[in-house]
């Protein structure tokens, strides 16, 4: 999952209480949201007809509040980086573009067009494979920061990754997803694709470059940056807080009508996170990088960029139907699975660092080591 402005971690290392309750701000999201869509329907209707081009005003305007601030942490210039850990870069990038949008459109294949689709509405098939597919087509960006924190990752890794990852999605999120639906033959409307490229990724990211860009030259640049990141994070909170409950709110009616509909797509969602997570972590011990690099890596390896997920499942298919609806599960499972994960890698350090060959914690990450690596 990616909740962005929801990352910022201080160079103390202390967690804010929304990160340490994650799960629980995510629950009630989801309960006020299916509560609010229930009693209020036509208002949500009416918020859901607000669109130019397909694009719905409200979601797009709160998920430039979250992403922008994300962003503004992002220094590009940080890909020089990518050379401190080239093998835990490396893993990364194959298990995100070459392992995570195939392995899971084979899982929706197979569960949802084939174990499970007699339990599922046969006019929604196509639609929850596509949304399961669009979820996996985009790494993970601000939530990396809270899971790199909290396996006590190397920051110039996490930033250095995060970086090459968002100039990557500009122009391999459309042809991924454009293949891997044409595979499943759904009809690929390329130009509305392209536009959520653009509008969610494009945009967000030259205005971020420029914002940065203009704050940095100044006079205590940095100081003016972080200052300004600390304004931001409540904007940035609620906006994400507010999309929650918006897409649920929408998504309300089929979640209390469909209860075994979310069961089900929760199954694949569920198996690719650990896949990919295990294999990247795997990976990073067989070609001994440091646990460091390896724990962020599997965990950037498994999550997803949801905000771009859940908005371009909307543009694509509409907010009623089932890949919006398969969008939002993966929010649901994501968080809670995520924090498992991060317990594993944690828990197995000690072992992953008996390979022969694999550097000790202190080497990789010592206490002097910050999230800005480009001060």
């Amino acid at each position: 999952m990616s909740a962005p402005a929801a990352a910022e971690t201080t160079a103390a290392g202390g967690m804010g209480l929304f990160e340490r309750y994650l799960t629980v701000w995510v629950l009630l999201c989801i309960v006020a949201g299916i509560a609010l869509g229930h009693l209020f329907p036509d208002v949500f209707q009416g918020i859901g007809a607000l669109e130019v081009a397909r694009v719905n005003l409200p979601v797009a305007v709160l998920i430039w509040l979250m992403i922008i601030p994300m962003l503004l942490k992002i220094d590009l210039r940080a890909l020089t980086g990518v050379r401190r850990h080239l093998r835990g870069v490396g893993v990364t990038l194959f298990v995100n573009w070459a392992v995570k949008p195939f392995s899971m459109a084979l899982l929706a294949w197979l569960f949802i067009g084939g174990l499970f689709r007699d339990w599922l509405p046969a006019e929604q098939i196509d639609s929850y494979i596509a949304g399961l597919i669009i979820l996996a087509a985009a790494p993970c960006t601000a939530m990396v920061f809270v899971w790199s924190h909290l396996s006590r990752g190397e920051p110039h890794y996490t930033l250095s990754q995060v970086a090459l990852n968002d100039v990557i999605m500009v122009f391999a999120f459309a042809p991924v997803v454009g293949l891997l639906l044409g595979l499943s033959a759904i009809t690929v409307p390329w130009d509305t694709l392209l536009l959520s490229v653009a509008l969610y990724i494009v945009a967000p990211l030259i205005i971020a470059g420029l914002w940065r860009r203009r704050i940095l030259q100044g006079e205590h640049g940095y100081a003016r940056l972080d200052g300004l990141l600390k304004r931001l994070h409540p904007v940035s909170l609620a906006a994400l807080l507010a999309t929650l409950v918006l897409l649920f709110a929408f998504q309300g009616g089929q979640i209390l009508a469909q209860p075994l509909v979310i069961l089900l797509l929760a199954v694949p969602i569920l198996i690719q996170v650990v896949f990919n997570a295990g294999l990247a972590y795997l990976l990073n011990r067989a070609v001994r990088s440091p646990h460091c690099v390896a724990g962020p890596s599997a965990l950037i390896g498994a999550s997803n960029f949801f905000e771009l997920a859940v908005a371009t499942a909307i543009v694509l298919f509409g907010f009623q139907s089932g890949a919006a609806l398969a969008t939002v599960v993966g929010v649901l499972i994501e968080v809670p699975v995520m924090l498992g994960v991060v317990a594993v890698v944690n828990r197995s350090r000690v072992w992953y660092e008996r390979r022969a060959g694999v550097p000790s914690y202190e080497e990789c990450c010592p206490a002097s080591v910050h999230l800005y690596a480009s001060h």
